[in-house]
């Protein structure tokens, strides 16, 4: 099978390399390439803001007379999006930026303007020291203060090494691990516990807990008063208390019969009519069936009972 991207070719054998003629090119031949801005940047023409990541169509050539340490430098050739000016900037090597050279003018950046502040700093802080000893002096004796101050922090953290060191983590471990030291640890941490619960509870309920007591020794004491009261006590009267005396002052009804509650008039010598001794007249629904003496008798001589009875009336009241 065929590679797409065919990187090895044939050469026959009488191939000469030097047979095959060579082009003529400029020594300062420019190239086109694609490239983004590198860093935000304005027109000088048209104010058109260009910024950093911006894509173009850029003409690259070399740099003719300057290199820094052999490193080759670049010049770019860009236009401007809305006025088509010519704007050129080129490599910087030495600070692993770019410079620009014409057509725009680079917007402000602070981390580049702060380095840059830095360096002059420190330019004329060496400056100063090359010609001032005094400020030389002062700065030596800063900087062995410091050292010391370094020295004592590093001695202290030595110390404290060493005060690990003799810990053996791993005889702790072992001996952490043993069955009988978990029950050890366990038995004191519920120790603990119990130590704890209890303080608690006598603190805040201390009260309840006399107050529990008292309760009782009162309730002993009273005991036998209750007592001797239930004894002196009468008992309440029963439904057959309450019975007995009602049989005594009406009688039963349903006992013993009715009957015997009717008296006949006896009949007058002279007069030959009943006589006129009261009685009461029990109405048909509370006369029984039965007769004194135990005869049953028929419910139509009760009622000529009750009819003489009402005719010996009329004739006393004639």
């Amino acid at each position: 099978m065929s590679e797409r991207k065919v990187l090895n070719k044939y050469y026959p054998p009488d191939f000469d390399p030097s047979k095959i003629p060579r082009m003529k090119l400029p020594k300062n031949r420019q190239y086109t390439v694609r490239l983004m801005a590198p860093f935000n940047m304005r027109c000088k023409t048209c104010g058109e803001y260009i910024y950093k990541g911006k894509k173009f169509n850029a003409r690259k050539e070399d740099v003719e007379g300057e290199d820094y340490f052999g490193i080759r430098i670049y010049r770019f050739y860009i236009k401007c999006t809305r006025c088509l000016q010519e704007i050129s900037f080129k490599t910087d090597p030495k600070n692993t930026d770019y410079e620009i050279e014409a057509g725009a003018t680079r917007n402000f950046m602070a981390l580049k303007l702060a380095e840059e502040q830095a360096q002059r700093e420190e330019d004329e802080r060496k400056e100063e020291e090359a010609n001032n000893p005094m400020k030389l002096l002062e700065n030596r004796t800063q900087q062995s203060k410091q050292e010391l101050e370094l020295l004592e922090s590093l001695e202290d953290l030595k110390d404290l090494n060493r005060r690990q060191r003799n810990i053996d983590y791993d005889s702790m471990l072992s001996n952490y691990n043993t069955k009988e030291a978990r029950e050890k640890i366990l038995k004191l941490q519920e120790e603990q516990d119990e130590e704890f619960i209890k303080s608690v509870f006598s603190s805040g309920n201390k009260r309840v807990v006399e107050e529990e007591i008292v309760d009782a020794a009162d309730e002993e004491r009273s005991t036998p008063a209750t007592k001797k009261l239930a004894v002196e006590k009468p008992a309440p009267k029963t439904q057959t208390q309450t019975n007995s005396s009602w049989t005594k002052s009406v009688g039963v009804m349903g006992k013993k019969p009715l009957s015997g509650l009717v008296r006949l008039k006896k009949p007058d010598a002279a007069t030959g009519s009943p006589s006129t001794t009261s009685a009461t007249v029990p109405t048909t629904s509370n006369i029984p069936a039965s007769s004194a003496n135990g005869e049953t008798k028929k419910p139509q001589a009760i009622l000529s009972l009750v009819g003489a009875y009402s005719d010996s009336d009329g004739s006393e009241s004639s």
